[in-house]
């Protein structure tokens, strides 16, 4: 191959750091994209705010359909039904000017709460037309998290699914001094009207709403790039979530770094493309990706909000670009799996030489189209059907995709697939791998021509950002970074610090100029459907049971659950084996299955009973009779656990936990 093609330029030579109190540590050089190397690309003139972005894809293409749902006839499930880019403007207007009726004005929140749909995007484009902050409410952060956003954000409107309207009203009296209109994308019954009315709420279904501006005209106001165009909450590792603050600007560059990505390799967003949108619109990920298709003028079709019937949606969809979180992927890959292991010796064993066929080509650095063309034909073929034909692209994002499941899906799908890297306060994708480099799977590539990027010494975890193998945090500069955390100064200051956003995780510069993300700075921890898991909380709350002195959680990113050591306490277990008859000396009651049912039966209890969610429950446990020590190096001298330590002791106990509890 010759020469390593290199991704990333340096900008800014390291800093040493003075390594005696560890007061200031080491920065390895900045990088950035080398398509960006002489300044980043500068947004066109035209272009202020988000609006501008749909306003203009109007203006060229009226008549494109922009936004499909699946007809429903007779409770039959049928076609997708398309709204124009005009039709939609038209409603958005419309929506826009019976808000202002509401008395609602520019700077404003708005929240939105539902699955992804047709009503979610037009209250958006509404939000976005008269500079009100869109804030999206979704209860997977917790119970009581909708009511703390409604009330922290000051939220005056709201918009929501019809089987959400009574979360909504639960809500009620605590957020009645804030707010004021709420917006069925459906119907409301009489009995919601008179919990509203109790509660001085206007409430509205979607039609009577959309009319209620008929009268009067509402010029837009003017807006501008630095105006905040949403706030978007995120799960904290301890207490609240937090609401992060993101301008016009931020999306704007984002949209700028991935068009010039895209073009550079001929592979941009075409007037012809389709995307399917299920992945939340709550979540920054998705709201980019649906940004990006409307500035192109491509169609956006939404699924019917139930995860079994997903795959019937994209086979009728037939979409050209499909984002994903590594759960539903690998949910693909095993039915793909299990589906060709069934097909019969001859079947099975031609896929496989095909597939190693097209695989040693790939790894010699054949695109995937040129690497067994025949073969696409007659075999990989009907796993493109199976996901609609039409699929060229497959973005993954919200945790890492294992290695072996992205090179099968680049192998047979006939599909790039790339993994991505960001966060909300950077706006989404900051690194985003690039199609046809094997090299580059389990890593998140380099990263997008919007931003710059150093690693940080963290000492204390052994990491070193100017070792030949360059670790350590992650840090990100640019226009796309968020611009705060709300009414938080405090917490914004702890991670944007001159400029520079401190992520929290840990990254290893590859020599091509990807970054592979290796650790988790605190201790919290994502799953592999995109889920935070905060531990020490958790540990917290497990250590409640009388019967556990101490236990230790694990989960990783890889994996969808989480698993625990416990250390039983001595007195109460010996009380309930006596009682139910299990023998022995303590080690041996430790070692009884049925102990071990009984503890993760209690484990189940305590986190029902402080509601917890599905995530965080304990699916696997290991009884150790033997207390967490110094002496094996789990504990520091002040008893706090050296996870990583934890992690070497207990690996063999947590692979086979893992193993046993797979279904």
């Amino acid at each position: 191959m010759g020469m390593m093609k290199k991704y990333v330029v340096e900008i800014e030579k390291a800093k040493e750091g003075d390594g005696t109190d560890g007061s200031r540590v080491s920065v390895g050089p900045v990088y950035r994209n080398v398509l960006a190397q002489h300044g980043f690309r500068p947004l066109p003139n035209t272009l202020h705010t988000c609006w501008d972005v749909f306003r203009l894809s109007v203006e060229k293409y009226p008549n494109n359909p922009m936004l499909g749902e699946r007809e429903i006839i007779d409770g039959k499930v049928g076609k997708y039904v398309w709204l124009t880019y005009k039709e939609v403007y038209d409603t958005v207007l419309k929506v826009g000017d019976s808000i202002c009726t509401r008395g609602i004005q520019k700077g404003a929140r708005c929240g939105i709460y539902g699955v992804n749909c047709i009503k979610w995007v037009v209250s958006m484009q509404a939000c976005n037309a008269h500079g009100l902050h869109c804030v999206p409410l979704y209860d997977s952060l917790g119970a009581g998290a909708v009511k703390y956003i409604i009330c922290h954000a000051e939220i005056s409107i709201v918009f929501a699914e019809e089987t959400k309207i009574s979360e909504v009203l639960k809500t009620f009296p605590d957020t009645g001094k804030y707010l004021k209109t709420l917006v069925s994308f459906g119907t409301v019954t009489n009995q919601q009207k008179l919990d509203a009315e109790k509660c001085g709420l206007e409430i509205y279904p979607w039609e009577e709403f959309l009319h209620l501006g008929t009268k009067d005209k509402f010029e837009l106001p003017s807006k501008m790039r630095s105006d905040i165009c949403t706030i978007m909450y995120t799960s904290g590792t301890t207490g609240e979530p937090k609401g992060v603050m993101i301008t016009n600007e931020s999306i704007l560059s984002i949209l700028s770094g991935v068009n010039h990505h895209l073009e550079s390799m001929n592979e941009e967003f075409r007037v012809s493309d389709v995307y399917f949108s299920y992945l939340p619109l709550a979540h920054i990920f998705d709201r980019v990706v649906e940004e990006l298709f409307i500035s192109t003028g491509a169609s956006i079709g939404f699924w019917r909000g139930d995860i079994k019937l997903l795959i019937d949606d994209l086979k009728e969809l037939k979409p050209t670009v499909f984002c994903s979180v590594p759960r539903v992927l690998d949910r693909i890959y095993s039915g793909l799996v299990e589906k060709i292991s069934s097909g019969g010796f001859l079947k099975h064993t031609l896929f496989n030489i095909a597939y190693n066929y097209k695989l040693r080509n790939m790894s010699r650095g054949y695109n995937h189209e040129e690497a067994a063309p025949r073969f696409d034909k007659i075999i990989f073929s009907k796993v493109k059907e199976g996901l609609g034909g039409n699929i060229r692209l497959i973005l993954s994002g919200a945790a890492p995709l294992s290695a072996s499941v992205e090179t099968f899906l680049r192998v047979v799908t006939c599909a790039h697939v790339l993994q991505g890297y960001g966060l909300t306060e950077t706006c989404a994708g900051s690194f985003v791998a690039q199609p046809n480099e094997l090299s580059m799977s389990g890593t998140v590539g380099p990263p997008l021509p919007n931003v710059d990027v150093c690693l940080v010494s963290v000492p204390e975890m052994g990491y070193d950002a100017l070792a030949s193998t360059p670790r350590g945090e992650i840090l990100l500069r640019g226009n796309s970074l968020f611009s705060g955390y709300y009414k938080r100064e405090d917490l914004t200051k702890e991670v944007l610090v001159d400029g520079w956003f401190h992520t929290g995780d840990i990254g290893e510069w590859q020599p091509d100029g990807s970054m592979k993300i290796i650790d988790r700075k605190k201790n919290i921890f994502k799953l592999s459907q995109g889920e935070y898991v905060a531990v020490e909380n958790l540990e917290n709350i497990f250590s409640l049971v009388p019967t556990i002195d101490s236990i230790w959680i694990y989960g990783n990113s890889f994996e969808s659950f989480l698993v625990a050591v416990v250390n039983p306490n001595q007195e109460s277990l010996k009380n309930w084996a006596a009682e139910n008859g299990v023998p022995g000396d303590f080690c041996t009651i430790c070692e009884n299955p049925k102990t071990n049912a009984y503890i993760l039966g209690e484990l189940t209890s305590i986190a029902k009973e402080k509601k917890l969610k599905g995530f965080e429950f304990i699916k696997a446990v290991h009884v150790d009779p033997l207390p967490f020590d110094m002496d094996r190096d789990l504990l520091t001298p002040t008893f706090k656990k050296k996870r990583s330590q934890f992690l070497k002791y207990y690996q063999n106990v947590v692979d086979g936990m893992y193993k046993s509890s797979r279904r």
